[in-house]
């Protein structure tokens, strides 16, 4: 799926007209952890001077069974810088296959809420929620969302951002 048909170019097409002095800077990188993430924010912050910032980050690092205390220690390292910035953070909520275990499984989705709680950042439900399960809106791999799913998640987003414009 090329990254014009992914869900932050269709909210730059959404917000051309209703919001047109607002730039939408993709800077994410396939694959990327909380850790890779973490290490890229500073200069990313520098550089685009942001007023909002969306961190769908963690996914990566559950699949791979990072500790989930990292992950939350490198999410809530990131809000924080953010918002030191002076931007909004918007913390999206990751999910991962039930096959890890309750306890970890638990314990990774929990990292989001206690990130929020802890830094003020305004949490938001897991963007996958009703088309993960849906197969025909999921790439091959089962964990990426083909480009039909992505006006769908865009729809998940966009009245939070919308509230926060």
């Amino acid at each position: 799926m090329s990254l014009d048909q992914g869900w932050v170019a269709l909210l730059e097409d959404r917000l051309r007209d209703s919001h047109p002095h607002y730039q939408v800077v993709n800077a994410s990188i396939s694959g990327e952890t909380t850790g890779g993430g973490l290490r890229r924010l500073p200069s990313l912050l520098q550089r685009h001077q942001p007023s909002i910032v969306v961190l769908e980050l963690g996914g990566n690092d559950g699949l791979r069974g990072y500790p989930p205390a990292s992950i939350r220690d490198n999410l809530a390292d990131m809000t924080r810088m953010a918002q030191a910035s002076g931007a909004t953070v918007l913390l999206l909520a990751m999910e991962i296959p039930p096959n890890y275990g309750a306890r970890y499984t638990e314990a990774f989705r929990n990292s989001f809420t206690q990130v929020a709680e802890e830094t003020g950042a305004r949490a938001l439900p897991f963007i996958l929620d009703g088309v993960a399960t849906d197969a025909s809106l999921m790439q091959e791999d089962g964990i990426h969302p083909t480009a039909e799913a992505q006006p769908l998640l865009l729809d998940r987003l966009l009245p939070s951002l919308l509230d926060v414009l």
